[in-house]
């Protein structure tokens, strides 16, 4: 599905307008199509509920006044709230002479104020930028201090839609119709957690109006293409070797997870190099890959002597994951480094993998193979040398921008997790905030190695690994809820998903 700034959303509708609708007929469909939305989600709920469908004074109104006349004859106790006095432009008019025609009660937001069942979102859509100026301000407020259940048509009121920024007070949305495609309040922070459950409508406009190239999600068909189906007189040997250069003694959990996400994901063969007084701790916990205990320094994480061990190993290996739990300090950066320079492989680097790198940015230049890197915003920004807040207000130039400069596949992880070559950019739009906890990142990092093992390419490996993973926790939320989940009930799923 398409993600499109204000820009491209606006020069679609143009094209559209030039070759096939005006704008009162795609006002009307779009309303039409929220409308069909909202009595598809709530049904008979909606019958002799007070809804209040607020409506401002550009063309988001005309929306709303389209969506207030259906649910008042769907049997609802709609009403027209006007927020910005009675409209001036032409085709909003037009669906408000309608709507009172057909007996819907209006009334101004400075007379009566919204106790209501429902309230519909029809102020601003995508119009909006910056600070609320009055009577916005205190509108947003009341909003904010209702109970009712509210639905934003095309972008919570108060959210930037090209940006993802949001103002203070901004309308927070159980429900999101976003019109035609999603737009970037719906998948950039902080906006997106403004949105509630988003649903995107069709209003009929043709594909031939989009001719831009666009960000987009990742989405259940594309996963699926990226497997293929097994060959009957396949063995383990067909299915790839995974190496997985993770793990210490104080963080064993991080080699434990990647590993066991690793053999959930159809590895054929996973080998867990980790350090000699972390090899106990992990085999009480891993039955199935093989082991291969390594020098280690006092602080009983990698010692630099590893790439001798690595040396070994690297004509074996399919994939490489290097990372997870393995420590930042001067040994490892060696390792990193080493490893990096004399892979014959692709490398999935995480974790502290990638606060070595940081340590040394140039190190980057040396890689040889693919390369996927998965950081969280702390790690992206020492990656870039910024904070986490500018990597959120920024997320996906900045992992475009990088992927293309060092010519990387980047993950840029998160809510609606970004996945870019530096050309392509996919957003993930499954996962919940149950998944927010140590472990999950390892999780996914041992997926990508086993899908570029089974032999993926690096970018459809990390877009498939992204949604499945988003997926497990979707599932596993469901079931033990967003406080209890754990990574291993997530794990645990992991084979039931596999397409």
């Amino acid at each position: 599905m398409k993600i499109l700034t204000t820009t491209q959303i606006r020069q679609v509708e143009n094209l559209c307008f030039e070759r096939y609708y005006n704008e009162a007929e795609l006002m009307l469909k779009a309303g039409n199509a929220c409308a069909d939305a909202i009595i598809a989600r709530y049904g008979d709920d909606l019958k002799n509920a007070d809804i209040s469908v607020l409506c401002g004074g550009g063309k988001n109104a005309g929306d709303g006044f389209v969506i207030a006349r259906r649910l008042f004859c769907y049997g609802a106790n709609a009403q027209i709230v006007l927020c910005a006095g009675e409209p001036t432009i032409p085709e909003p008019l037009m669906y408000y002479t309608q709507a009172v025609s057909s007996r819907v009660p209006v009334v101004n937001f400075a007379d009566e104020h919204t106790v209501c069942d429902y309230i519909v979102d029809c102020m601003f859509g995508i119009g909006f930028r910056g600070e609320p100026r009055a009577p916005f301000d205190e509108i947003f407020k009341t909003v904010g201090e209702s109970d009712a259940e509210i639905i934003a048509i095309d972008t919570p009121s108060g959210t930037d839609s090209a940006t993802g920024e949001a103002c203070k007070n901004c309308v927070n949305a159980d429900f999101t119709i976003a019109i035609s495609t999603l737009k970037m309040a719906h998948v950039l922070p902080p906006a997106n957690a403004h949105c509630g459950d988003i649903e995107t409508v069709y209003i009929g406009i043709p594909e031939d109006c989009y001719e831009d190239e666009y960000i987009t999600t990742i989405t259940e068909d594309e996963v699926r293409a990226c497997f293929t189906n097994r060959d009957k007189n396949a063995n383990k040997g067909s299915f790839g070797h995974q190496l997985n250069i993770c793990g210490s003694y104080t963080m064993f959990g991080a080699a434990v997870i990647a590993a066991n996400a690793a053999v959930r994901s159809g590895a054929g063969l996973v080998k867990a190099m980790m350090p000699q007084s972390a090899y106990p701790l992990a085999s009480a916990h891993l039955t199935q890959p093989i082991f291969k205990p390594c020098a280690e320094n006092q602080s009983g994480t990698f010692s630099a002597d590893t790439v001798k061990a690595f040396a070994e190993e690297k004509d074996w290996a399919s994939s490489i994951v290097l990372g997870c739990g393995i420590g930042n300090n001067d040994d490892t950066r060696v390792l990193c480094n080493y490893v990096l320079k004399n892979a014959k492989c692709p490398v999935i680097l995480d974790a502290d993998g990638i606060n070595c790198l940081s340590q040394c940015i140039n190190m980057i230049k040396d890689i040889k193979v693919p390369a996927v890197l998965t950081p969280h915003p702390g790690e992206m920004a020492r990656l870039v040398s910024s904070t986490p807040a500018e990597i959120q207000q920024d997320r996906i130039n900045v992992a475009k921008n990088f992927a293309k400069e060092n010519n990387v596949v980047l993950v840029l992880k998160g809510s609606n997790t970004v996945v870019t070559d530096g050309k392509s950019v996919f957003v993930n739009m499954t996962g919940n905030p149950s998944m927010a906890m140590g472990g999950t990142g390892d999780m996914l990092a041992g997926m990508i190695g086993a899908f570029v093992a089974q032999g993926m390419d690096t970018l459809n490996a990390a877009k498939a690994a992204v949604y499945l993973h988003g997926l497990c926790g979707d599932l596993a939320a469901e079931k033990y809820g967003t406080r209890g989940t754990s990574v291993d009930d997530m794990t645990e799923l992991l084979g039931v998903l596999m397409f």
